[in-house]
């Protein structure tokens, strides 16, 4: 840089600024750099705040000369980032030099700013090592003989080495000696770093700090910190993980010791801060022939001191809606210190009321499970269920169901968020073979869901979505099975446009669930505003009496408009207009109202 400024002490030059008066305008600015690629100078505009001066609300003569002043050195850094080191950046402030401007009588309006930048020309490496290094290291490709040389990619490369060695257990690794020299005669930088490995480690104790209503025991047996085993950064990211998996903590932070203990191994502190012990949920959901549904929940984030989560959760239906109302109530309690680690260990149970069109089943539920993470994205669940069941349907009346389940269920969640994706894919699988007493059939009951997610442009502003449903249900007829393991389609999670559980398979003058399934919607979303979202979608099922479906089977669909408005955090709010495309209804238009995406 070969600009001249000349420099006063902070504090007297922003005491001097507190006494001037501030003249308010919006200056226009400018930001130049011929040769530069378009890479560059969106990133050279983008770091200076002489540009971004009217959108940060800098406005006065003060704030603006300011701002220039701070550009001299964040707009160098830039060039050196991307390899240019001898620059030289010209900030005139109404045609004069920004630096040479006094600060004891600075301007008092500033109408223009002009930026002109030559980059000279882009330096690259003559040596480039870092050292030493252990066996498998992969340094950035950039950092090499006759690469571009740039600030940023010496630091990725320092860094790159340090890692290395504490992946291999040095816990300790440093960053040395740097000799880093520029010769502006080549245009070549040479960089040589040295790494300081510092001895193996192993894991030593957890100590837990901070005002947690969880036990410590409980805080150690859930972060699994893997005591005498070799250190790892995986290992300490994956014991702060299985904390705030929990959902109990606000906050977890683990710690490292300054120094290493006389035996080779390096104790951590757990530093975590508790959420709110208790938390209340509602929820309302509207379709025009179901009627309106309110739910209800209650969650104990640390209920014994272990940090178990238990949730009641309660729900109505279908008020104001073609069925009688029903409804249910349910519980969960997972308790992550049982098993420890990435295993926990549930109980579950429920009671609840179905009155559909096509049956009715009163039904009990107790069942045990153990859950296993494996990442952030993937987990499994396996657990035993018992149940008991009165069921009128198409079939009978006063028909009893008494099952012993083994419900195994698994999920990938791969999107890029939860509440309103925009890519990646989600796959939910759940596997419960059934075993019945007395009258009562034996079998397997299968279900998949699988959704994708594609941003049609680089914003997310145009998303197309689809998504597929498939279940069966082999070793057990139809009538043997009870209803809530068949399959109807039609309604908000199956067919928008078709009536609620409105296709099934026709038995004498009623209707029973099928024993197999096929599902699939497709939706184009398109963002109007940053708050309004319009979407077009198409619905299509079809349920058969096989554990198969076929061309043959009976099918129907739907499409139509949806209307979506974001509410931040919990997704956006949904109006969904359908209506019958093909299949037999009667029930004509149908609309949905909900909070998130329709899938």
């Amino acid at each position: 840089m070969r600009a001249r400024r000349r420099v006063l002490p902070l504090t007297f030059s922003l005491a001097l600024a507190a006494l001037l008066p501030a003249a308010l305008q919006a200056a226009e600015t400018s930001l130049t750099a011929p040769g530069a690629s378009d890479d560059l100078l969106a990133e050279l505009r983008g770091s200076s705040s002489v540009v971004s001066a009217e959108t940060s609300g800098l406005d006065s003569a003060q704030e603006l000369l300011a701002a220039a002043l701070s550009d001299y050195k964040t707009l160098v850094q830039v060039l050196y980032d991307a390899g240019y080191f001898g620059p030289e950046v010209s900030i005139r402030v109404d045609g004069r030099e920004a630096a040479n401007i006094s600060l004891v009588n600075p301007p008092r309006r500033i109408d223009r700013i002009e930026i002109r930048i030559a980059t000279g020309p882009a330096f690259r490496f003559g040596t480039a090592r870092v050292a030493p290094l252990p066996p498998g290291t992969e340094l950035p490709e950039a950092f090499a003989t006759g690469q571009t040389a740039g600030t940023g990619t010496i630091r990725a490369a320092a860094l790159a080495g340090r890692d290395a060695w504490r992946f291999d257990g040095h816990a300790k690794a440093d960053i040395g000696a740097q000799r880093i020299t520029a010769n502006h005669r080549l245009s070549q930088v040479d960089a040589d770093i040295q790494i300081i490995p510092g001895p193996e480690l192993r894991f030593g104790q957890l100590k837990v700090s901070g005002q947690s209503r969880v036990r410590a025991a409980s805080i150690q047996r859930i972060a699994a910190l893997p005591s005498g085993e070799k250190f790892s950064p995986d290992e300490v990211r994956k014991a702060g993980a299985r904390l705030r998996r929990t959902g109990t903590f606000s906050s977890v932070t683990l710690v490292e010791a300054e120094t290493p203990n006389a035996d080779g191994t390096l104790d951590f502190t757990a530093q975590v801060a508790d959420q709110p012990p208790r938390r209340i949920s509602f929820g309302a959901e509207i379709a025009s022939n179901a009627g309106i549904t309110l739910s209800a929940a209650w969650l104990h984030r640390n209920l014994f001191g272990n940090a178990e989560r238990f949730r009641i959760e309660g729900e109505v239906r279908n008020i104001g809606g073609d069925e009688d109302i029903d409804g249910g109530l349910a519980f969960r309690l997972d308790n992550p210190t049982r098993l420890g680690g990435d295993n926990s260990l549930f109980y579950v149970g429920s009671l609840e009321r179905i009155d559909r069109q096509h049956y009715t089943m009163n039904r009990a539920m107790l069942g045990v499970g153990v859950r296993r993470v494996s990442s952030d994205q993937l987990f499994g669940e396996a657990s035993v269920e018992i149940s008991t069941s009165d069921v009128t349907d198409a079939y009978g009346a006063d028909r009893s169901f008494d099952l012993l389940s083994f419900p195994l269920h698994g999920q990938y969640d791969g999107r890029d968020s939860e509440q309103n994706p925009t890519g990646g894919y989600f796959v939910d699988l759940t596997i419960t073979p059934f075993t019945g007493f007395g009258n009562s059939a034996s079998g397997i009951s299968m279900l998949a869901d699988g959704r994708a997610y594609r941003s049609l442009t680089a914003s997310g502003s145009v998303v197309v979505a689809g998504r597929l449903q498939v279940g069966s249900v082999v070793g057990a007829a139809a009538s043997e099975t009870s209803p809530d393991l068949l399959f109807f389609s039609g309604g908000a999670g199956t067919v928008r446009g078709q009536g609620f559980e409105s296709l099934g398979i026709p038995v004498g003058t009623g209707v029973a669930g099928g024993r197999s399934i096929v599902t699939a919607s497709a939706e184009l979303r398109t963002r109007i505003t940053e708050a309004i979202s319009l979407v077009g979608f198409y619905d299509y099922g079809a349920v058969d009496d096989g554990s198969f479906v076929t061309s043959a089977s009976r099918s129907h669909s739907g499409a139509g408009l949806g209307l979506r408005y974001d509410l931040g955090g919990f997704g956006p709010l949904r109006l969904d207009i359908a209506l019958p495309v093909s299949g037999p209804t009667d029930d004509g238009l149908q609309f949905y109202i909900g909070i998130g995406q329709a899938f």
